[in-house]
Formats: C-alpha cells, structure tokens, sequence
C-alpha cells in the first residue's frame, strides 16, 4: 500500500541557480545536497512547513533522460514552459510583496478567483507556478 508522496522531481536549467532560488528566495530548506561518484549531484529542498516533501531540482541529464530527448527538455525549460504546480499561501498579496522584493518575476498579480487569490510566478529555472491563497469561506 502506497502511504504517501516523499520526494517529487522539478526539472531546472542548473542547480546552481535553482538552489540559490528555492533556498534564498523562496525559503525553502535544503533537504540533500551532495555529489555521487558518477558526479550526479542529489539536491532535495522543502518548504518550511512542509519538511516531509522533498522536492529533487534535477537538470535533465543522463541515465534520467535518453541523450536524444535532453535538448527537447532544455528548450522548454528554455522558455519557462515546465509547471510546477501550486505553492499554497496564507495571505498571496504579502508573499507576492516579500518575493517581488527578492527580485522573483510574476505573469500575474494577486487575482481575486472563485476559489481564493492566485498569482502566477517564475522560478527562473524553467518552471512556472501558481501562488494561492484559498478562499476561507
């Protein structure tokens, strides 16, 4: 029986980038960050509050990916084209504040939405995600 999701990847251009980025302006904490034999380099964050969620910022690299599909994921980790998903918020309008301070690019301001305030948000890596505060009716 499957009890729950430890670790989930987040393809990025370079994890040099992406660490600075996750830790020192997203917050988040760094789980592992070390380099195997072979010079694969395991870097896991996770989100302050979230320390049981390991996410893995990998750059598409071999054995993960076949040498031929490696450019087709560099071009759309190129445009910023790869979602991450939701990163869910308290108050949306005071972290896009902080994270715009920080020198994060958001596509969309704090939006009041059906179910809550939603802004959007690069990560500068490759990725774009949502930044939601949920309704609290």
């Amino acid at each position: 029986m499957i009890t729950k999701l430890s670790h989930a990847g987040l393809m990025v251009r370079d994890q040099a980038q992406a660490y600075d980025v996750y830790v020192n302006k997203l917050g988040f904490k760094v789980q592992t960050d070390m380099t195997m034999d072979n010079g694969f380099r395991w870097l896991t964050v996770s989100p302050p509050n979230q320390p049981d969620l390991q996410i893995v910022l990998s750059e598409p690299v071999e054995p993960m990916f076949a040498p031929e599909l490696i450019p087709h994921v560099r071009a759309l980790l190129d445009k910023d084209a790869m979602s991450g998903g939701v990163w869910e918020s308290d108050d949306c309008q005071k972290t896009y504040d902080d994270l715009i301070a920080k020198g994060i690019e958001f596509i969309k301001p704090p939006t009041k939405e059906f179910y809550g305030v939603e802004a959007l948000f690069k990560d500068g890596c490759g990725n774009w995600f949502s930044l939601t505060e949920h309704s609290k009716e």
